[in-house]
Protein backbone atom coordinates (compact mmCIF):
# COMPACT_ATOMS: atom_id res chain seq x y z
CA UNK A 1 0.00 0.00 0.00
CA UNK A 2 2.82 2.42 -1.01
CA UNK A 3 1.27 4.04 -3.71
CA UNK A 4 -1.98 4.96 -5.09
CA UNK A 5 -4.29 2.16 -6.09
CA UNK A 6 -5.68 3.13 -9.64
CA UNK A 7 -8.95 2.82 -8.25
CA UNK A 8 -8.57 5.24 -6.12
CA UNK A 9 -7.53 7.69 -8.60
CA UNK A 10 -10.52 7.28 -11.11
CA UNK A 11 -12.92 7.37 -8.04
CA UNK A 12 -11.20 10.49 -6.47
CA UNK A 13 -11.17 12.42 -9.86
CA UNK A 14 -13.64 11.67 -11.33
CA UNK A 15 -16.05 12.36 -8.08
CA UNK A 16 -14.10 16.08 -8.67
CA UNK A 17 -15.16 15.59 -12.27
CA UNK A 18 -19.30 14.78 -11.78
CA UNK A 19 -18.74 17.59 -9.21
CA UNK A 20 -18.47 20.42 -11.89
CA UNK A 21 -14.86 20.52 -10.02
CA UNK A 22 -11.88 19.99 -12.47
CA UNK A 23 -12.09 20.47 -16.25
CA UNK A 24 -12.05 17.19 -18.11
CA UNK A 25 -8.56 17.31 -19.20
CA UNK A 26 -7.22 17.80 -15.52
CA UNK A 27 -9.08 14.79 -14.45
CA UNK A 28 -7.82 12.47 -16.87
CA UNK A 29 -4.02 13.61 -16.47
CA UNK A 30 -4.25 13.06 -12.70
CA UNK A 31 -5.76 9.29 -13.46
CA UNK A 32 -3.59 8.60 -15.82
CA UNK A 33 -0.69 9.54 -13.75
CA UNK A 34 2.57 8.11 -14.74
CA UNK A 35 0.62 5.68 -17.53
CA UNK A 36 0.98 5.99 -21.01
CA UNK A 37 -3.27 5.56 -21.57
CA UNK A 38 -5.97 4.03 -19.96
CA UNK A 39 -9.19 2.87 -22.41
CA UNK A 40 -12.17 1.92 -21.00
CA UNK A 41 -13.72 -1.59 -22.70
CA UNK A 42 -17.80 -2.43 -22.51
CA UNK A 43 -18.58 1.31 -22.09
CA UNK A 44 -22.97 0.71 -23.18
CA UNK A 45 -23.29 1.96 -26.32
CA UNK A 46 -19.40 1.65 -27.99
CA UNK A 47 -18.21 -1.06 -29.48
CA UNK A 48 -15.10 -0.30 -29.24
CA UNK A 49 -12.62 0.90 -26.29
CA UNK A 50 -12.82 4.36 -25.87
CA UNK A 51 -11.09 7.14 -23.65
CA UNK A 52 -11.16 8.23 -20.39
CA UNK A 53 -12.93 11.18 -21.06
CA UNK A 54 -15.81 9.85 -23.38
CA UNK A 55 -16.06 6.83 -20.66
CA UNK A 56 -16.48 9.46 -17.59
CA UNK A 57 -18.78 11.12 -19.52
CA UNK A 58 -20.77 7.99 -21.05
CA UNK A 59 -21.16 7.13 -17.54
CA UNK A 60 -22.69 10.31 -15.99
CA UNK A 61 -25.26 10.00 -18.87
CA UNK A 62 -26.22 6.82 -17.85
CA UNK A 63 -26.89 8.21 -14.14
CA UNK A 64 -23.69 7.83 -12.42
CA UNK A 65 -23.59 10.17 -9.38
CA UNK A 66 -20.69 9.32 -7.60
CA UNK A 67 -17.83 6.82 -7.92
CA UNK A 68 -16.89 4.82 -5.07
CA UNK A 69 -13.65 2.32 -4.54
CA UNK A 70 -13.12 -1.53 -3.95
CA UNK A 71 -10.58 -3.11 -2.75
CA UNK A 72 -11.07 -6.52 -2.03
CA UNK A 73 -8.55 -9.48 -1.05
CA UNK A 74 -9.40 -13.24 -0.35
CA UNK A 75 -12.15 -13.64 2.24
CA UNK A 76 -12.79 -9.89 2.33
CA UNK A 77 -15.17 -8.79 -0.69
CA UNK A 78 -13.97 -5.64 0.78
CA UNK A 79 -16.63 -2.47 -1.33
CA UNK A 80 -18.23 -4.92 -3.77
CA UNK A 81 -21.75 -5.91 -3.92
CA UNK A 82 -21.67 -8.53 -6.52
CA UNK A 83 -22.71 -10.11 -8.89
CA UNK A 84 -19.94 -12.79 -8.91
CA UNK A 85 -18.68 -12.82 -11.92
CA UNK A 86 -17.97 -8.58 -11.21
CA UNK A 87 -16.29 -10.07 -7.63
CA UNK A 88 -14.28 -12.64 -8.89
CA UNK A 89 -12.60 -10.22 -11.78
CA UNK A 90 -12.29 -7.00 -9.46
CA UNK A 91 -10.40 -9.56 -6.71
CA UNK A 92 -8.27 -10.93 -9.44
CA UNK A 93 -7.04 -7.58 -9.99
CA UNK A 94 -7.63 -6.52 -6.29
CA UNK A 95 -9.57 -3.58 -7.15
CA UNK A 96 -12.38 -1.98 -8.85
CA UNK A 97 -14.69 1.33 -8.89
CA UNK A 98 -18.30 0.79 -8.55
CA UNK A 99 -20.68 3.54 -10.25
CA UNK A 100 -23.57 5.09 -7.90
CA UNK A 101 -26.65 5.43 -9.61
CA UNK A 102 -25.80 3.37 -12.27
CA UNK A 103 -25.37 -0.38 -12.30
CA UNK A 104 -21.91 -0.20 -14.02
CA UNK A 105 -18.47 -1.32 -12.26
CA UNK A 106 -14.49 -0.56 -13.64
CA UNK A 107 -12.09 -3.19 -13.35
CA UNK A 108 -8.44 -2.53 -14.49
CA UNK A 109 -5.99 -5.08 -16.62
CA UNK A 110 -2.67 -3.52 -17.09
CA UNK A 111 -0.01 -4.30 -19.73
CA UNK A 112 2.99 -3.57 -19.59
CA UNK A 113 4.36 -2.50 -23.51
CA UNK A 114 7.82 -1.47 -24.98
CA UNK A 115 11.57 -2.89 -24.96
CA UNK A 116 13.56 -3.38 -21.94
CA UNK A 117 14.51 -0.13 -20.61
CA UNK A 118 11.42 1.48 -22.11
CA UNK A 119 8.67 -0.19 -20.81
CA UNK A 120 5.37 1.66 -20.80
CA UNK A 121 2.15 0.32 -18.99
CA UNK A 122 -0.99 0.67 -20.71
CA UNK A 123 -4.18 0.17 -18.33
CA UNK A 124 -7.71 -0.94 -20.16
CA UNK A 125 -10.91 -0.64 -17.84
CA UNK A 126 -13.32 -3.31 -18.24
CA UNK A 127 -16.95 -1.88 -17.71
CA UNK A 128 -18.91 -4.50 -16.53
CA UNK A 129 -22.67 -5.13 -15.09
CA UNK A 130 -22.80 -4.50 -11.02
CA UNK A 131 -25.64 -5.44 -8.40
CA UNK A 132 -26.72 -2.14 -6.81
CA UNK A 133 -26.55 -2.82 -3.48
CA UNK A 134 -24.77 -1.43 -0.75
CA UNK A 135 -20.78 -2.19 -0.63
CA UNK A 136 -19.54 -5.27 1.34
CA UNK A 137 -17.87 -3.74 4.87
CA UNK A 138 -16.90 -0.32 4.52
CA UNK A 139 -16.62 1.83 7.52
CA UNK A 140 -17.80 5.36 7.96
CA UNK A 141 -14.67 7.93 8.38
CA UNK A 142 -14.70 8.63 11.87
CA UNK A 143 -14.86 4.60 12.24
CA UNK A 144 -12.02 4.06 10.08
CA UNK A 145 -10.15 6.62 11.96
CA UNK A 146 -10.40 4.98 15.18
CA UNK A 147 -9.81 1.94 14.08
CA UNK A 148 -6.09 2.77 12.38
CA UNK A 149 -5.13 4.51 15.22
CA UNK A 150 -5.83 1.77 17.56
CA UNK A 151 -4.41 -0.82 14.87
CA UNK A 152 -1.30 1.28 14.25
CA UNK A 153 -0.35 1.16 18.38
CA UNK A 154 -1.16 -2.57 18.64
CA UNK A 155 0.87 -3.50 15.29
CA UNK A 156 4.06 -1.42 16.93
CA UNK A 157 3.42 -3.24 20.02
CA UNK A 158 3.42 -6.52 18.58
CA UNK A 159 6.10 -5.94 16.28
CA UNK A 160 8.35 -4.42 18.60
CA UNK A 161 8.09 -7.41 21.30
CA UNK A 162 8.22 -10.03 18.35
CA UNK A 163 11.85 -7.89 17.36
CA UNK A 164 10.72 -7.46 13.73
CA UNK A 165 13.01 -5.15 12.19
CA UNK A 166 10.18 -3.40 9.85
CA UNK A 167 9.23 -1.82 12.98
CA UNK A 168 12.22 -0.02 14.43
CA UNK A 169 13.79 3.30 13.38
CA UNK A 170 14.41 1.87 10.02
CA UNK A 171 10.83 1.43 9.52
CA UNK A 172 10.35 4.60 10.63
CA UNK A 173 12.12 6.62 8.96
CA UNK A 174 11.30 4.69 5.52
CA UNK A 175 7.36 5.70 6.82
CA UNK A 176 9.02 9.39 6.88
CA UNK A 177 10.49 9.55 4.04
CA UNK A 178 7.15 8.11 2.04
CA UNK A 179 5.42 11.19 3.50
CA UNK A 180 7.41 13.50 2.85
CA UNK A 181 6.90 12.30 -1.06
CA UNK A 182 2.99 12.46 -0.53
CA UNK A 183 3.44 15.73 0.97
CA UNK A 184 5.37 17.58 -1.94
CA UNK A 185 2.72 16.34 -4.61
CA UNK A 186 0.18 17.21 -2.25
CA UNK A 187 -2.43 15.85 -4.47
CA UNK A 188 -3.80 13.29 -1.64
CA UNK A 189 -7.22 13.05 -2.66
CA UNK A 190 -8.88 15.51 -5.71
CA UNK A 191 -10.69 18.58 -4.75
CA UNK A 192 -13.78 17.77 -2.77
CA UNK A 193 -12.63 15.66 -0.35
CA UNK A 194 -12.94 16.79 3.31
CA UNK A 195 -10.13 17.42 5.01
CA UNK A 196 -10.88 13.85 7.54
CA UNK A 197 -10.94 12.05 4.19
CA UNK A 198 -6.93 13.23 3.50
CA UNK A 199 -6.46 12.81 7.14
CA UNK A 200 -7.33 9.37 7.04
CA UNK A 201 -6.07 8.02 3.60
CA UNK A 202 -2.47 9.58 4.87
CA UNK A 203 -2.92 7.20 8.50
CA UNK A 204 -4.31 4.44 6.02
CA UNK A 205 -1.00 4.91 4.01
CA UNK A 206 1.46 5.07 6.80
CA UNK A 207 0.00 2.06 8.35
CA UNK A 208 0.01 0.03 4.89
CA UNK A 209 3.91 1.14 4.69
CA UNK A 210 4.28 -0.49 8.25
CA UNK A 211 2.87 -3.45 6.92
CA UNK A 212 5.05 -3.61 3.63
CA UNK A 213 7.91 -3.04 5.43
CA UNK A 214 7.48 -5.63 8.05
CA UNK A 215 6.43 -8.05 5.38
CA UNK A 216 9.33 -7.31 3.19
CA UNK A 217 12.11 -8.26 6.11
CA UNK A 218 11.47 -11.89 5.76
CA UNK A 219 11.11 -13.26 9.46
CA UNK A 220 12.69 -10.47 11.12
CA UNK A 221 14.22 -11.31 14.57
CA UNK A 222 11.35 -14.16 15.61
CA UNK A 223 13.03 -17.45 15.26
CA UNK A 224 10.00 -19.74 16.24
CA UNK A 225 7.30 -20.63 14.42
CA UNK A 226 5.09 -19.48 16.86
CA UNK A 227 6.61 -16.71 16.83
CA UNK A 228 6.51 -16.30 12.98
CA UNK A 229 2.60 -16.99 13.44
CA UNK A 230 1.65 -14.58 15.88
CA UNK A 231 3.54 -11.84 13.73
CA UNK A 232 1.75 -13.18 10.58
CA UNK A 233 -1.63 -12.91 13.10
CA UNK A 234 -0.57 -9.44 14.07
CA UNK A 235 -0.07 -8.08 10.36
CA UNK A 236 -3.13 -9.86 9.00
CA UNK A 237 -5.88 -7.62 10.46
CA UNK A 238 -3.92 -4.26 10.61
CA UNK A 239 -3.86 -4.64 6.71
CA UNK A 240 -7.23 -5.44 6.86
CA UNK A 241 -7.63 -2.25 8.64
CA UNK A 242 -5.49 -0.01 6.28
CA UNK A 243 -7.46 -1.49 3.34
CA UNK A 244 -10.90 -0.61 4.83
CA UNK A 245 -9.97 3.14 5.72
CA UNK A 246 -8.55 3.63 2.41
CA UNK A 247 -12.15 2.82 1.04
CA UNK A 248 -13.65 4.88 3.29
CA UNK A 249 -11.57 7.82 2.27
CA UNK A 250 -12.09 7.80 -1.25
CA UNK A 251 -15.79 6.97 -0.88
CA UNK A 252 -16.76 9.71 1.57
CA UNK A 253 -18.09 12.31 -0.68
CA UNK A 254 -20.44 9.87 -2.35
CA UNK A 255 -21.58 8.55 1.45
CA UNK A 256 -22.04 12.39 2.22
CA UNK A 257 -24.04 13.11 -1.01
CA UNK A 258 -25.86 9.79 -0.10
CA UNK A 259 -26.50 11.31 3.35
CA UNK A 260 -27.24 14.89 2.07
Amino acid sequence: MLSEPRSGRLAAWGNALIAGLVPPDDAVVAIVGEDAVHRVEGVPGESAPVGLTLALGRLGALGATGLRVALPAPGHPLGLSGPPEFNARALEAEEAVVCSGAALGLVPEVYEAGPSGDVHVEVVWHCLPVREAPPADVPSLGEAERELAEALREATEVLTRLDVAGSGPVAEAAIEAYRARALRGREVLAPGYPPRAVRVLELAQRVGALVSLAGARGHGGAVSASEMAARAGALRPVERTARRAQVAAYNSVVEERGVG
